[in-house]
């Protein structure tokens, strides 16, 4: 079941984060993941539109939106193919025109998903804070169809 984020599913979201982040981010430095983590916190999920995949009363999985913009997008690896990221993409593709969303490209989970998906390169840069390469993609969305 998908419902909005409430500030009680803080700790689960965390789990989810840490938990796909360690398989799909296993070359980021713990000290960046950490500074990560105090940041969906503090910053990111307070300012965000969060979108929860809650399984028997428990959150599996999420999606933050930042206008069209995908801030954080994460399903514990245990879930994985289950379509539960399938369905928060369609969730957030059904609430805004246009998505974009930056992956490290050293992130071949979420690359294979994006594309497989939809979406399409729109540059390649340099992430700054760790010096990795990270791809910025978009999937267009006509709601008319």
């Amino acid at each position: 079941m998908i419902r909005e984020y409430e500030e009680k599913d803080l700790e689960e979201v965390l789990s989810v984060w840490a938990d796909a982040s360690e398989l799909a981010h296993s070359f980021l430095s713990n000290e960046f993941l950490a500074s990560e983590r105090k940041s969906i916190s503090e910053i990111y999920l307070p300012n965000a539109e969060t979108w929860v995949f809650e399984v028997d009363g428990c959150v599996v999985g999420f999606i933050s939106l930042l206008g069209n913009e995908v801030g954080g997008f994460f399903v514990d690896p245990k879930r994985h193919g289950h379509g539960i990221g399938r369905a928060l993409m369609d969730h957030a593709k059904e609430l805004r025109e246009n998505l974009e969303v930056e992956v490290f490209s050293a992130n071949s989970i979420g690359r294979a998903f994006y594309d497989k998906y939809g979406f399409i390169l729109l540059e390649e840069k340099i992430h700054h804070q760790t010096g990795f390469d990270l791809l910025r993609l978009r999937l267009a969305v006509n709601k008319s169809l």
